[in-house]
Formats: C-alpha cells, sequence, structure tokens
C-alpha cells in the first residue's frame, strides 16, 4: 500500500509541474506574437538608417575630413581594449539560449585574450552574468538587470547607448561588440556576434567606389552624420534587445512545451506502474482470502 501511495502522490506532483509548464508555454506564445511583431517591425528601420550613414560616410569622405571627427564610425587608432555588451535573460526556463549566448562569449573571449587584447564585459540580462562573473568578475565595468522582464522600449536601449559612448570618450575601450541571440523562428534562435564601434562600414570602400548620394542634407552632412552615429547606435542596441526577447520568449516556449509532452509520458507510465502495483496487491489479496478459507 505505502508504493501505492507513493505512485499516486508522484502522479498526482506531475500532473501539477505539467499545467505550470502548460501555462507557461500559453503565455510565452502570446508574448511571442507581440515580440515578434516588434522586431520584425524594427529590422527595416536599423537597416535603413544604416544605409543613410553608409551614404552620409560616402560624401563626407570625398571631402577627406571623416576620420578625425567621427570616431563612433572610424575608432581612434587603437585596437587594444574591446568591450563586449552580453544580451541574455532576465529570467530562466528558455532551453539552452543562455547557454549558447555564454558559450559564444567565452570562445571570443580567450580568443582576443589569445591576441594579447584586453577584455571589458558589459551585461544586459541576469543569466549570462551569474555563468561568467566567477571565471570573469575582474572584467566587467557595467550592467543593466531586469530590462527583459517588461515592455522593452527605446529609451532603455538609448540609457544603454549614452553609457556605450560614455565609456568610449572616456578612453574604457577601443571597439565594442555584442553578442545576442537573433530571432528565426520560434524553434530557432541564432547567437550573433557583431560589432557596434566601430560601426561596420568599410571607409576606404566607400571612399574607392561610393559616388556621393544624390541626396540634400540640411544641415551640413557632417552635422547629420554627427547627430545620426549616436543615434544609430541606439538603434542597433535596441533591435538587437527586441531580436533577444523575442528569441527568449520562443526558446521558452519551445522548453515548456517539450517539458509538457515529456510530463504527459512520465504519468502515463507511471499510471501503468500504479495500475499494474495494485492489480497485484488486489491478487495477493485474493489468494490470501481464498487460501485462509480453504485452510478452515
Amino acid at each position: 500500500m505505502s508504493n501505492l501511495k507513493a505512485l499516486k502522490l508522484r502522479i498526482k506532483s506531475v500532473k501539477s509541474t505539467q499545467k505550470m509548464t502548460k501555462a507557461m508555454k500559453m503565455v510565452a506564445a502570446s508574448r511571442l506574437k507581440k515580440a515578434k511583431s516588434l522586431v520584425e517591425g524594427s529590422r527595416p528601420y536599423a537597416n535603413k538608417i544604416e544605409q543613410i550613414i553608409t551614404d552620409l560616410a560616402s560624401n563626407v569622405a570625398v571631402r577627406g575630413c571623416l576620420k578625425e571627427d567621427f570616431p563612433l564610425l572610424t575608432g581612434k587608432g587603437e585596437d587594444k581594449q574591446h568591450l563586449i555588451i552580453v544580451f541574455s535573460t532576465d529570467r530562466g526556463l528558455c532551453g539552452g539560449l543562455n547557454g549558447a549566448t555564454v558559450k559564444m562569449a567565452k570562445a571570443h573571449i580567450e580568443d582576443l585574450e589569445k591576441q594579447g587584447k584586453k577584455v571589458k564585459l558589459y551585461f544586459v540580462g541576469k543569466k549570462a552574468y551569474e555563468q561568467l562573473r566567477r571565471v570573469h568578475e575582474d572584467k566587467i565595468i557595467e550592467k543593466d538587470f531586469g530590462l527583459f522582464k517588461g515592455q522593452i522600449t527605446f529609451d532603455m536601449a538609448k540609457q544603454i547607448a549614452d553609457k556605450v559612448v560614455k565609456l568610449f570618450n572616456e578612453g574604457q575601450f577601443d571597439s565594442c561588440e555584442v553578442v545576442y541571440s537573433e530571432f528565426k523562428s520560434a524553434i530557432a534562435q541564432d547567437q550573433i556576434f557583431k560589432q557596434l564601434i566601430p560601426a561596420q562600414i568599410d571607409i576606404k570602400q566607400v571612399k574607392e567606389n561610393t559616388p556621393q548620394a544624390p541626396v540634400s542634407y540640411e544641415s551640413s552632412e557632417e552635422e547629420v552624420l554627427g547627430e545620426l552615429l549616436p543615434l544609430n547606435l541606439a538603434m542597433q542596441i535596441y533591435n538587437e534587445m527586441l531580436e533577444n526577447s523575442a528569441s527568449e520568449q520562443g526558446a521558452r516556449m519551445a522548453a515548456m512545451e517539450a517539458a509538457t509532452n515529456n510530463a504527459g509520458k512520465m504519468i502515463k507510465e507511471l499510471t501503468l506502474v500504479y495500475n499494474r502495483t495494485r492489480q497485484a496487491n488486489i491478487t495477493t489479496e485474493l489468494i490470501d482470502i481464498i487460501s485462509g478459507a480453504n485452510s478452515v
């Protein structure tokens, strides 16, 4: 009877877990729909602003005044210190999403250190920080937690961008890269490593091959480019945050669906064992009763 009671309690526990995972899957699916809409809407804008900057850079480069005036675009001529912004989630239960991000970040840190570069880390999201701080705590210069728990806004991205620009102006780093999860579908997310500073525009190719863009700018092109570069940085970070958020919801939905299915299989197996054990106990009791009756 004790075995039956233990099995019954275990079946009850697994059913309770299945209800939770099923509810979490439904919540993630609901949030994924909104997150997918936001990220698909932000991608064209992020791509377009990069195209505008490329056109402006081509015009300014022709006049030979690009390198000195726009360090966010061209860098400062050094490549000794690297800042890596690591986007992860603030909550768990999203499969191997954060593990894949941490793995990519670790590999890049090791690669840079082998080249003699100094690495600094900026964490956006708690989970990657928890996994990397034990080994790389001395490299952490900034962290932001809780941003992925609610709705992501452009102001959040601008605050991060302002911090990055301030660190850059203070000489804390020469190059800035970001690692994040790019949303492909509910069951597919890719880990992406992207350079933010200097911006990924081939200045040499712009100078040699790109004619001046047939667009009139007011005020001067140099002034517009100077205004757009920080805005572009904030926009790229905003798009990456949306990508990471949509990836989180997709990964969590897939993980909770798998957990729900596994719980269903476990319930079937435990129910089968319970019924067999119960039948065996009933058979044993019947045999004892019959044996006792025959002995009287």
